[in-house]
């Protein structure tokens, strides 16, 4: 299981949400490309980077921050959040980002998802956030009809690299990663399912890689301490 450390961009910055409400931002760094390094320094293979504000505006805000942390490690990233056109995820792809990720599109344009992936094997994936077991879009401001499950099916032959697989009322409060919910989306696709959402501490980590993801992303534990991202990386 691959650990992916969450670096999650407002206004240039680095910070955490609590349940994805903008409202309740907490900022652990005003610069973001020093947290990459920080994060490649202690062992981490890839870094999960999401443009919170892009994923409001439906298109990419803080490009200078990604950019700026593109050129601070060698690590590969994947970046998520506005990405809604061919033309956007061409320019990041071209940019350096290893794979992109995408949320509302794979909702509301599946047929983007299925190019992209045409275009690029191995370097799309598909953002499934769950609320409710629901998809939620538009930065989690929307909740849809869809399930999970069904929209994981959707993509079952669309070559698609990775899910990564958010329970949204989990996000950043740190009480537990939804462990269950994982589990049935892993057994219910062959999509390589990346876990996120309340994960907390160690025993999180080793729940999910018994369940079946194939990567955990995690935020809020190790910016606050709780959780030593070396140590995290071995029970990985």
């Amino acid at each position: 299981m691959i650990l992916y450390p969450a670096i999650d961009l407002k206004e240039g910055a680095c910070v955490r949400l609590r349940r994805g409400d903008m409202a309740a931002a907490t900022v652990f760094n005003r610069d973001p490309a020093a947290q990459a390094r920080r994060f490649a320094a202690a062992g981490a293979q890839w870094l999960h980077v999401v443009d919170l504000d892009g994923a409001f505006a439906g298109k990419s805000v803080n490009r200078s921050a990604v950019e700026a942390i593109l050129a601070a490690v060698a690590i590969p990233c994947q970046l998520g959040g506005g990405i809604r056109d061919q033309a956007a995820i061409e320019g990041w792809l071209a940019a350096g980002v290893a794979r992109v990720v995408l949320g509302t599109a794979a909702l509301k344009d599946p047929e983007l998802v299925r190019e992209a992936c045409r275009r690029h094997p191995g370097r799309i994936a598909v953002a499934i956030d769950a609320r409710g077991g629901n998809v939620a879009v538009e930065g989690w401001a929307e909740t849809s009809d869809v399930t999970t499950l069904d929209l994981a099916a959707r993509f079952a032959d669309a070559g698609v690299a990775a899910i990564v697989f958010t329970d949204v009322e989990r996000d950043g409060i740190m009480e537990g990663a939804n462990v269950a919910a994982t589990a049935r989306l892993t057994q219910a696709t062959a999509i390589p399912v990346i876990a996120s959402g309340g994960i907390s501490g160690l025993g999180d980590l080793a729940a999910l890689k018994a369940a079946g993801a194939a990567g955990a992303i995690v935020g809020r534990a190790l910016y606050d301490g709780t959780l030593d991202l070396g140590q995290a990386l071995a029970q990985c």
